[in-house]
């Protein structure tokens, strides 16, 4: 017996849903292009413009830009994906924005400066 399953398991009908689920996956791939193919003909319409307005905006970028964006730290690289510009100027403490150390401030609590017992909410 499977756990939380009250008597005993007929194989015969697990294998007999199980063989319906497979056929209905089978015929959904079947049918899928005929109803949803127009969607991968678009996708690949989106990219090649993406592709077109990314060499154009690459190429129409001014010099003195790209030489900005190459320099930017120096002689660090820049990142390669999104996730990993997010923070990479903490590792340098050169680059880093806070020229004054961490803000440090003391927490506060209403029942303290009230005089009142921590417990008493």
């Amino acid at each position: 017996m499977e756990p939380g399953q009250k008597g005993p398991v007929n194989y015969v009908h697990q294998d007999e849903i199980w063989k319906a689920h497979v056929k209905l996956e089978k015929d959904s791939a079947d049918v899928w292009p005929r109803k949803w193919g127009v969607l991968t003909e678009a996708y690949r319409e989106y990219q090649k413009e993406s592709l077109k307005q990314a060499e154009s905006v690459k190429k129409n970028q001014p010099e003195n830009e790209r030489s900005i964006q190459n320099s930017n730290a120096g002689s660090l690289p820049f990142p390669r994906t999104s996730q990993a510009v997010i923070g990479w100027r903490l590792a340098h403490s050169h680059l880093q924005l806070e020229k004054f150390g961490a803000v440090h401030h003391g927490r506060r609590s209403f029942l303290k400066e009230l005089g009142w017992p921590l417990d008493s909410c």
